[in-house]
């Protein structure tokens, strides 16, 4: 089974993922993890390398192409990361975890170590950024979900009660998928 987990920064997404990857030995191709290597390599913050993403398309490319080249080499996968609804297509079933702006930025600034304030507007910026090449690149708006088996609200559940949610439509999945052959 292929699955993807997608959402904005603070969403979720890693820790679901995680999660999920380990409670299912499945599997985890991280796209947010390949942008963070390529910034490290780099030396750069993550805010710096999207304004130099944003100019330069072939770190994106890079990283969308490889993991949908990834998964499609893989039966038993999870692929998360902001695009990877639309770069695994084939995927069994794709999810999107959502959650208000303020939920997003306290997680991230306790993940960060720094202030509200502070990871609310480099929340903001890099979001800016990421919109802006996503739809210059690919025609992609992020705003529309209409692609995603599953809506979850992340800040209604927590990690363990997303991840049994996931697990349920899993299970759907493959009764539908087993349905369908027989």
């Amino acid at each position: 089974m292929r699955i993807t987990i997608s959402g904005l920064s603070g969403s979720g997404t890693t820790t679901v993922a995680k999660l999920l990857s380990k409670g299912l030995s499945m599997e985890l191709i991280s796209a947010g993890e390949m942008f963070r290597q390529i910034a490290n390599e780099k030396e750069l913050q993550l805010e710096q390398f999207n304004k130099l993403a944003e100019n330069n398309d072939d770190f994106d490319r890079q990283i969308d192409a490889r993991q949908g080249e990834e998964a499609m080499k893989r039966e038993n996968v999870i692929v998360e990361g902001r695009l990877s609804g639309f770069f695994v297509p084939d995927a069994d079933l794709k999810i999107w975890l959502k959650a208000p702006v303020e939920v997003r930025a306290r997680r991230i600034a306790t993940r960060e170590g720094t202030t509200y304030e502070e990871a609310l507007s480099a929340m903001k910026n890099r979001e800016s950024s990421e919109n802006k090449r996503y739809e210059r690149y690919y025609g992609i708006n992020l705003d529309d979900l209409s692609i995603y088996d599953l809506v979850i609200d992340s800040s209604r559940w927590s990690e363990r009660d997303i991840v049994e949610m996931i697990r349920v439509a899993m299970e759907s999945v493959k009764g539908s998928i087993r349905g369908g052959k027989s």
